[in-house]
């Protein structure tokens, strides 16, 4: 049975825009031939790290989801390990609420009825004239 995971990597802002594209085909071509399934992906670019890694301050975020087989991650971590490209990487199984809220985020919910929110109107406002005998009207033509 697959299960749902999200991995997301660092990769050190060494690497050329060709080289960053060519590391994450990789990792995502591993999944795929050990029976995967990509959900979604999200390249988030360069970002600023919150603390140095390996004397760099910034490195080239990318997320993916996808289904596999339990055992599958850990030859998934090892790759990521022997990658010197790869400066950090986190996966996690997803549980059934991490995945409704990736589905909705992604906009992959299927069979769902688009939810229709009633518009509520104004109540009309009513005014009451004012009337105030002691003011005089000066009219000029």
């Amino acid at each position: 049975m697959l299960q749902q995971y999200e991995t997301v990597f660092i990769l050190t802002p060494v690497l050329s825009d060709a080289q960053m594209k060519e590391t994450v085909t990789k990792f995502r071509d591993t999944i795929l031939a050990n029976e995967g399934e990509i959900v979604y992906e999200e390249d988030w670019g360069l970002k600023k790290l919150a603390y140095p890694i390996q004397k760099k301050t910034t490195g080239f975020y990318h997320l993916i989801g996808f289904k596999a087989n339990p055992d599958f991650i850990a030859r998934l971590e090892l790759q990521f390990r022997r990658d010197e490209r790869v400066i950090r990487y986190l996966t996690f199984a997803m549980d059934k609420h991490a995945v409704a809220y990736a589905e909705k985020k992604h906009g992959q919910v299927k069979d769902a009825a688009p939810v229709v929110e009633k518009e509520e109107k104004p109540a009309p406002r009513v005014t009451k004239p004012v009337v105030d005998d002691d003011i005089e009207i000066d009219e000029e033509d």
